[in-house]
């Protein structure tokens, strides 16, 4: 690897706008294991009318929101579609939670049978239902991604139910070993395409899941430098903590 300091720039999409459940949090989790691992970060709030750059970023991220904010929000990735098109198919990493993870499909059916237009980076629709899913959640991650990523936890809270087109190349992000994730049916949850990566996991997930933390890290570090970057391992020991307590208590 060269020895070019190392650095990433993160996109915060909407962080007013869509920022519920504690959302937030895994921003400042990405940025302080950024440092951590002696990588300078930086973090640009982008707001609804504000111009998303494709080539600017390394990273993006987007939470979840209420009712409102994410009609507002599905409005304006409509004039952010083409840019944010480009940056997923080449390969920038992407964490999508809830509101912003159902508006990267196709669309988003209310119960007034009405559409919200999302803008089709992942194959999957959501539609309202009446029955809301609400609890901690344990996931098996596809083993496509890492095998060293062997569970996920967190807290979701939504009455969207998502489903993911079989066969495409939009993948469920794993198997639900507690919880309802996508739908409550087909033991599905999140999904990905490329390094575009969707899920219902609040909590908010980065800091109950370092590994996937340093998973999204490093994927993006890869693209930007075309290599592989080999992080250094850190003391995780209050982060598993927390992602044990989720495990054993999973009711």
């Amino acid at each position: 690897m060269t020895k070019t300091k190392l650095a990433l720039k993160i996109a915060y999409l909407y962080p007013r706008s869509m920022n519920i459940y504690g959302d937030r949090g895994n921003i400042i989790a990405l940025a302080k294991r950024c440092e951590w691992h002696g990588i300078s970060t930086t973090v640009k709030e982008i707001e609804i009318g504000e111009v998303f750059e494709p080539t600017g970023f390394d990273l993006v991220f987007a939470g979840g929101g209420q009712d409102r904010s994410q009609l507002e929000v599905a409005k304006d990735l409509q004039k952010k579609k083409t840019s944010l098109k480009e940056a997923v198919e080449n390969s920038k990493v992407f964490i999508l939670i809830c509101g912003t993870y159902q508006l990267f499909g196709h669309y988003f059916k209310t119960s007034e049978n009405i559409k919200i237009l999302g803008v089709s980076i992942l194959d999957l629709v959501t539609i309202a239902s009446t029955k809301r899913k609400i609890g901690n959640v344990v996931i098996k991650p596809n083993l496509s991604l890492n095998h060293n990523l062997k569970t996920l936890v967190g807290f979701e809270n939504h009455s969207g139910n998502t489903f993911v087109t079989k066969n495409s190349q939009t993948k469920p992000l794993g198997e639900v070993v507690k919880g309802f994730g996508n739908n409550g049916e087909d033991k599905t949850e999140g999904a990905f395409y490329k390094n575009c990566f969707g899920t219902y996991l609040h909590g908010s997930l980065l800091p109950k899941n370092p590994h996937f933390a340093d998973f999204l890290i490093t994927k993006a570090l890869e693209t930007k430098y075309k290599e592989f970057v080999p992080l250094p391992v850190l003391e995780d020991a209050l982060e598993q903590e927390a992602h044990e307590f989720v495990l054993k208590n999973r009711g």
